[in-house]
């Protein structure tokens, strides 16, 4: 039997009732809308990306993707997946960036503690503090120069004749809790190497609270892509790199007199979606700041 085609003969799409629309609180809205089309109908004109919505309310909504079903009776039915940034939301440019962080320990060599050399808030003793005298337990360093050698009689040779020898002189230098240097200024720190103190003897490492912080933005401005991308390896003393403002009001921010700022922003990925740039970064926080002269520190 022959198809008999009556009323509308959908060769323009029909959106269909039920479509939804959803803000994710930060400024991104997103929408699933239907569509009946007769199955001759070229769908391009609706689910090319960067298609605006059909309707005018949310035609700054663009398509992102899609999908056909072809149904009976030359019926096709198309969702179409829309994205877009609310126009309250910065002007309707950028989403309010949103921000969760991840605390924990990481492992870091001793000689970076805080409380190494001279003492800090918290701590019951300094560990291997500022003085330090010649080692008991006898030289522990490779010697390099000359100067540190000397010739002592070994016996006598098989003649008759004196038999010298050179031996080490140079000494190494111990501290608080059995922490070696090699000189008597400090120098390059050789270890914990006295067993009487069993908690520290041999250590080389130390657990340090890190904090990082992960966040997703959305923009549809490519300078705005640009920007974070050369603000990347720079550090701030409040919330913001330049016009983005990064950090949620909880974070602690600041900077350390003499060092530098204490947030450090380490990582920026970018992708498209839709007719939008999806910003994703990370951001380190160190409370005893980035120093200055290692890494960029911008100015508020």
């Amino acid at each position: 039997m022959a198809l008999v085609e009556t009323g509308n003969p959908l060769t323009s799409p029909e959106i269909q009732p039920g479509w939804t629309v959803s803000n994710d609180g930060f400024g991104l809205v997103t929408s699933t809308t239907k569509f009946k089309a007769d199955h001759t109908f070229n769908i391009d004109a609706l689910t090319n990306r960067g298609t605006a919505h059909p309707d005018s309310t949310y035609s700054f909504l663009k398509a992102h993707k899609y999908s056909v079903s072809w149904d009976a009776l030359g019926i096709a039915t198309v969702t179409v997946d829309y994205v877009g940034i609310d126009p309250d939301s910065n002007s309707g440019v950028r989403t309010n960036p949103n921000t969760s962080s991840a605390n924990g320990l990481t492992s870091e060599n001793i000689t970076t503690h805080p409380n190494f050399f001279a003492a800090a808030t918290g701590y019951s003793s300094v560990i291997a503090g500022t003085s330090y005298t010649q080692s008991p337990l006898g030289p522990m360093v490779e010697i390099k120069d000359v100067a540190d050698w000397v010739s002592v009689n070994l016996g006598t040779n098989s003649d008759g004749t004196p038999q010298f020898g050179k031996v080490g002189k140079k000494q190494s230098y111990v501290g608080l809790n059995g922490a070696c240097f090699e000189s008597s200024n400090g120098g390059r720190f050789i270890g914990f190497v006295d067993p009487i103190y069993p908690s520290l003897y041999g250590k080389t490492n130390y657990l340090a609270t890190a904090t990082n912080y992960s966040g997703v933005m959305y923009s549809s401005s490519l300078s705005d892509v640009q920007a974070l991308l050369q603000l990347l390896n720079s550090a701030t003393s409040t919330r913001t790199w330049g016009i983005f403002p990064l950090l949620p009001a909880w974070a602690p921010i600041g900077t350390v007199a003499g060092v530098g700022h204490k947030n450090l922003l380490s990582q920026v990925n970018v992708e498209e979606y839709g007719s939008l740039y999806k910003i994703m970064y990370e951001i380190r926080y160190a409370k005893d700041g980035w120093d200055s002269k290692v890494y960029v520190n911008i100015a508020p």
